[in-house]
């Protein structure tokens, strides 16, 4: 008879449980040193080993020859816990079980002494369902038990169980797993098992399980039902979701205002049987992590590998933090909507990225935020007597299949002073990051520069070791974007004509400006 994987492959031992060593070290020690507890509180988010735990406190504590702290696992005791027969062992499931009656026989059942085990263990999956009554009748049994006794209450929601009964336990908050933990193990079972499972692949069901190991071994042995090798691919089109390249893909079509190539996005889901919603919950993660990259940049706290980085660092220079914001609200009032009414799924969906395509086809309080963000900059131009420069965000036309290639001007090349060259310009990336609000690509151009300000000749020099790179900024349209961004920050300058884009060769190669062409 078929067995499912997750349940196979449950750890028997405490050094089994992955991603929980902060708990399960613990938990050895007391039963090692014969110190356990009378009830304990395990608390985390599904698949995260709490059941399993208790079921190895269970048996440890009714082992007859325990090593270590952990169960031997070959003793009668221990063997009847893993098959079910040991009477002495109640799994009870609160969610089903949420009256007082059922309570009040459990409590009046604990004075009689286990059947044929050291200890009689009640195991409480989801505790947080007991109701108010329940939880009082447990209030005096839990404080204290019968020597023979030992409670275990398994949740997912602490916070609704009573204050009373969490402090007559001993509680321990379960981690969600991390990636690579999840992946480790993954790879673990699919060697085993002669699963064809990629590194890629693994991380992709790592990740789809949000911490969760049960949860991730079912998703492995899902994709491994088709019998085909188990790659990043396979996980996508199985699980419906949508690779990082096509949220990039799609956040940059937002981002060009190209309707028709967003309406096909929606079309070829709709077509291929998949879930809007699933769609809409990966662009949602998307925007969280474009929001992340752009307030501080920091790949610790996105779960990418290196190459998936540069992609989103690459996109979410597009956008502004208002605009990421507005745009975030206006995914998760989607997801809601759809979750009220799927029949609707489509429209609700098509509407939202053309709303997210143009701010004023909203009044929510967001897409003014975004709008004012874009209108203040040019106001702060304007009140320093700088014309701002003409907006580069244009309206995505379908019917052009091509777009003008870019003029670039060659700029005059000097060199900084050397004895001014310790004349940081300390707002550089605050520059930079406004730049972004005017031309997004000058932005990621800039980011590989540094700007110094000479006291002698009053002029800023932009240092750059890429030769393309510095014939682009030295352009009189892309140095006016600069200039403009400058101002904005309270930068000391008056003229464009101050900005120097400083190379160590004054030769272009004519090639090199063909081919970025």
């Amino acid at each position: 008879m078929h067995q499912a994987l997750y349940r196979k492959y449950r750890p028997a031992v405490f050094g089994d449980v992955s991603g929980q060593e902060h708990i399960t070290s613990i938990l050895r020690y007391e039963a090692l040193n014969n110190s356990v507890s009378h009830a304990y509180l395990f608390a985390g988010s599904r698949g995260t080993g709490k059941t399993t735990c208790a079921k190895i406190l269970a048996k440890v504590v009714n082992c007859l020859n325990p090593i270590d702290g952990n169960p031997c696992n070959e003793c009668e005791n221990c063997r009847a816990i893993d098959q079910g027969t040991a009477t002495d062992v109640i799994e009870m499931d609160a969610a089903t079980n949420t009256g007082v009656d059922y309570i009040r026989d459990l409590r009046d059942s604990v004075v009689y002494t286990p059947a044929m085990l050291k200890k009689r263990v009640y195991i409480i999956d989801e505790a947080h369902m007991l109701s108010d009554s329940a939880f009082n009748a447990l209030l005096k049994t839990i404080e204290e038990p019968p020597e023979h006794v030992l409670y275990i209450f398994a949740t997912t929601e602490p916070h609704k169980i009573p204050a009373t009964i969490i402090s007559r336990c001993q509680r321990f908050d379960f981690r969600r797993i991390a990636i690579p933990e999840l992946s480790k193990r993954l790879l673990f079972i699919a060697q085993n098992e002669d699963i064809e499972l990629g590194e890629d692949g693994a991380a992709l069901i790592a990740k789809t399980a949000q911490g969760g190991m049960r949860d991730a071994i079912s998703l492995m042995e899902l994709c491994a039902g088709s019998h085909k090798p188990i790659d990043a691919d396979l996980v996508n089109e199985i699980l419906g979701t949508s690779s990082y390249d096509k949220m990039c893909e799609v956040a940059h079509n937002i981002a060009d205002r190209s309707y028709a190539k967003l309406f096909d996005t929606i079309n070829e889901i709709v077509v291929s049987s998949k879930d809007v919603l699933v769609f809409f919950s990966d662009l949602t993660a998307f925007y969280r992590d474009m929001m992340v990259q752009r307030s501080c940049g920091a790949a610790t706290y996105l779960d990418l590998v290196p190459q998936e980085y540069k992609l989103l660092e690459e996109v979410a220079s597009r956008f502004n933090m208002a605009t990421l914001l507005y745009h975030s609200r206006l995914l998760d009032e989607a997801y809601n909507n759809m979750l009220r009414n799927p029949a609707n799924k489509r429209l609700c969906a098509e509407m939202t990225l053309m709303k997210m395509c143009d701010a004023r086809l909203s009044g929510s309080n967001e897409a003014i935020l975004s709008r004012l963000s874009a209108l203040e900059d040019k106001v702060t131009l304007m009140s320093k007597g700088v014309v701002p420069a003409q907006d580069t965000t244009v309206a995505y036309n379908s019917s052009a299949e091509s777009k003008e290639k870019p003029v670039v001007d060659f700029a005059e090349v000097e060199e900084a002073p050397k004895s001014d060259k310790n004349h940081y310009l300390d707002n550089w990336d605050e520059v930079i990051a406004k730049v972004g609000d005017f031309d997004h690509a000058i932005e990621s151009f800039l980011k590989n520069c540094d700007c110094y300000y000479s006291p002698s000749d009053n002029k800023y020099y932009i240092i750059s070791n890429n030769k393309l790179m510095a014939t682009m900024l030295g352009s009189e349209k892309n140095k006016k974007y600069i200039f403009d961004s400058m101002v904005c920050c309270d930068v000391d300058i008056t003229s464009p004509s101050q900005i120097i884009v400083n190379l160590k060769t004054n030769k272009v190669e004519r090639s090199d400006l063909d081919d970025f062409i």
